[in-house]
């Protein structure tokens, strides 16, 4: 294991810095240094001012990449995805070997081809994310959506984009030098001389990533609302705010309100800063660019100097979540969008409460499972009990852009709606048993470890018949082989998730609502716990789901990607050094560079049919609903229209 202080000696010999620096006069990073808002040129000009280097690509794709692959549960499946997830198809081998000989002239193409190459599998759980090159998201003051209005489907640019797109500021509005404010509501004709669905059907091939169906993809592309942290929020969509500054611009065939005349505008992009503060190249690269200390992961038997091992926390709650980037530029939802109804409860957390006119249904707004553990549990009690005193008979839960979290939060809630007596709230689950696996978990037993330091060890999970596995117990031996697409592999035997451990509130026995009158609202954009969740009630219980938006005639699945526990890089960097086996030649090395690989580490096996990932089982909604003037947007209006369509108001 190598010290920060040992990679930053190393670091300074194969640095792209170290290679024929520029004068200050010329220096792209200097040019916009300090800036929250340039032009994706300048910005671009930056990025690719480090020359490519040989022993940066072996030591993220040869030392690093291509060793976290083994512990990845689904690459088998990549050889041929089953229908209708074909598109996400890939031979992953070959395609890092295709990037390990690509020539390169500069350190931001080939971590750019990894970024894409990783992205396009369209699994949300398994990303490279290299900070020095997503320091910069492109925003073109053009978010679109796909609206019914009149009876027909088609593409307008969002109508209220004057207000949003007031929230960024004038330093992002001075850059733009054209009249955007008048294509608020405009309806789109053509996007790059294309049908503006088959432009929509491109972005989601080849930017967006996260899901494994195409039409979840699609729903990505479009501009929607969302809660981040307790505050309510609108994405740009994968159209107008893609990562990255690929573009400088897009060409749209419009119809403004009040004309019936197209015409085509170009719609500049700016690129946004979302990084560390820099003043120039060297900086730029230091801050952004270069391995720091939280980079890699550390041996949590002992993982700060000093005399007394322990372990770094207790017993850790594992992840299902995807990474959105555009999080990180979180603008507000224009206040008229916001719901007029009282928030039902503590309005501080990622769970809104509200109870619609008439007191008979209840609404928890979900913008995602993660936040703190406990107050998440307290808060669904403070809601139900709301409801119970307020006579609600029916409950929707919204899971817009819900991007997952704890695993464990969405056993909770699946838990406390069907009762205790319903038995085991969760699915089997298995990790992959390659060969370094296989050493971890003997090594952990070795070594007398438990869940207060690693994943692997048998206590965090149960056997089948609900019992907790102790420490000691190795299940990967034996392993059981699986065929996946004509290629062997092997996972560990089957266990089950010991969530009911961590329990903070006591738990009902019995449903809190009849589950025949609860409801599940979505985009589709519900990703690992979230998709779990949403699984978990379709599966078990017939709970009603419904998918707004999406391409006219085109299916769109109820879930987006669905794995069982996320690992980050750091996580399983960590599980390896705690095993005591950081130099084992399977090991993956430490980065020299700041990034995260994470990849899907547990899969979730179907209730329907426990030898398929619930992952590849294509699960329709039983409602699909276009997005209308009053139903995009505004989650309030969307509420009240599937209460009608769901349960059938009077």
């Amino acid at each position: 294991m190598w010290s920060f202080a040992q990679l930053a000696v190393a670091f300074a010999f194969v640095a792209p810095l170290a290679v024929a620096a520029s004068s200050a006069a010329r220096d792209p990073c200097a040019a916009v240094a300090g800036k929250d808002f340039v032009l994706p040129a300048d910005a671009l000009s930056c990025l690719k001012s480090f020359p490519f280097n040989e022993t940066l690509r072996q030591n993220v794709l040869t030392n690093n990449v291509a060793r976290v692959f083994d512990f990845f549960t689904f690459e088998f499946y990549y050889l041929d995805s089953p229908a209708p997830f074909q598109e996400s198809t890939a031979n992953i081998r070959a395609e890092l070997a295709r990037i390990n000989t690509t020539h390169y002239e500069t350190d931001y193409d080939f971590s750019w081809d990894l970024y894409l190459t990783i992205t396009q599998l369209n699994d949300g759980h398994t990303r490279w994310f290299p900070s020095c090159y997503n320091a910069y998201q492109n925003l073109a003051p053009a978010p679109i959506v796909s609206l019914e209005i009149d009876g027909v489907q088609g593409v307008y640019i969002v109508p209220d984009l004057v207000e949003f797109i007031h929230l960024l500021g004038t330093d992002y509005t001075d850059l733009i030098k054209i009249d955007w404010e008048r294509l608020a509501g405009a309806k789109v004709v053509s996007i790059e001389g294309q049908d503006p669905y088959d432009y929509v059907d491109f972005v989601a091939k080849t930017v967006s990533g996260n899901y494994l169906d195409h039409g979840v993809r699609v729903n990505s592309v479009f501009s929607s609302y969302r809660l981040v942290d307790a505050d309510y929020s609108q994405r740009f969509g994968d159209f107008a705010g893609p990562t990255g500054v690929a573009q400088n611009s897009i060409t749209m065939e419009v119809i403004v309100n009040g004309s019936n005349k197209a015409e085509v505008v170009t719609v500049p992009y700016i690129a946004n800063f979302a990084g560390v503060a820099f003043t120039d190249r060297e900086s730029f690269w230091v801050n952004n660019c270069a391995a720091n200390n939280e980079t890699n992961g550390v041996d949590f038997k002992n993982p700060t100097p000093g005399p007394t091992p322990g372990p770094l926390q207790k017993r850790r709650q594992p992840m299902a979540k995807i990474i959105d980037l555009s999080t990180s530029n979180a603008f507000g939802l224009p206040p008229q969008f916001e719901p007029t109804l009282p928030v039902q409860g503590d309005n501080e957390g990622i769970m809104k409460a509200y109870i619609l006119p008439g007191n008979e249904t209840g609404v928890l707004f979900i913008g995602s499972f993660e936040g703190d553990f406990d107050t998440f549990q307290t808060d669904i009690v403070t809601a139900f009990s709301i409801f119970k005193n307020a006579s609600v008979s029916q409950l929707i839960i919204d899971l817009t852009d819900n991007g997952g979290g704890f695993v464990c939060l969405g056993q909770f809630l699946h838990a406390y709606l069907a009762g205790t007596n319903f038995g085991y709230p969760g699915f089997q689950s298995t990790n992959r048993a390659n060969p370094l696996a296989q050493k971890i978990v003997a090594s952990d037993i070795k070594l007398g470890l438990n869940s207060d330091f690693s994943f692997y060890t048998a206590d965090n999970w149960a056997f089948l018949n609900g019992t907790q596995m102790p420490s000691d117990f190795d299940y990967m031996v034996p392993d059981v082989p699986i065929v996946i697409n004509g290629r062997a592999d092997a996972t560990s035997q089957r266990f089950h998730d010991t969530c009911e451990l961590t329990y903070a509130v006591p738990m009902p026995a019995t449903p809190q609502f009849d589950l025949t009158k609860v409801a599940i609202v979505s985009n589709g954009n519900c990703a690992s716990t979230c998709a779990m969740f949403s699984t978990l009630m379709f599966e078990r219980h017939h709970t009603k789901v419904a998918v707004f938006g999406g391409k006219p005639g085109e299916n769109v699945e109820y879930k987006g990607m669905a794995g069982n526990q996320v690992l980050e890089w750091t996580d399983i960097d960590s599980e390896i050094k705690t095993a005591n086996l950081e130099d084992d030649p399977l090991a993956p090395v430490d980065l020299l560079v700041s990034g995260n690989f994470r990849h899907n580490w547990r899969t979730a096996w179907s209730f329907l049919d426990e030898t398929l990932p619930i992952a590849y089982v294509s699960e329709l909604p039983q409602f699909r609903f276009p997005y209308t003037l009053d139903t995009y947007n505004n989650p309030q209006n969307l509420w009240l229209f599937a209460e009608q369509e769901l349960f059938g108001r009077k």
